[in-house]
């Protein structure tokens, strides 16, 4: 089960990027994963809850948007999204393509809640 290495993984960079904000809470995570990852997206929601769970992630909400595959056509260009398979080009019938999306598995965003610091304590500037 891969998905829980990419958990790990998604958990670690998001570490990484709350550690640039300091005195704040990541709230919201947004990921972006194309089909051809190759992720069961079940097994990544278990695994994800399973190790922010008692963590201070654990209310982290998680927001993934799935991605389709993306391919442009090598004879006119056209761009289009593959269907059921069909490799072949809707507009002109071309079957050399290449693909341009559909295997992206990427942190897309984080939503930060600021801390609201006490004034108890803070020295006085006047």
């Amino acid at each position: 089960m891969h998905e829980l290495g990419i958990a790990e993984a998604v958990l670690n960079a998001i570490r990484t990027e709350a550690a640039r904000y300091p005195n704040t809470r990541v709230s919201k995570v947004g990921l972006r994963i194309g089909e051809l990852a190759g992720l069961d997206a079940e097994a990544f929601w278990f695994c994800f809850e399973a190790i922010v769970r008692e963590t201070e992630f654990e209310t982290l909400q998680l927001e993934i948007e799935f991605c389709p595959r993306r391919q442009r056509c090598l004879g006119c260009g056209d761009e289009f999204v593959v269907r059921e398979y069909d490799l072949r080009c809707p507009r002109c019938a071309n079957k050399r393509s290449e693909c341009i999306g559909g295997d992206e598995l990427e942190l897309a965003f984080l939503e930060v809640e600021e801390h609201a610091t006490s004034g108890i304590g803070a020295e006085s500037t006047q």
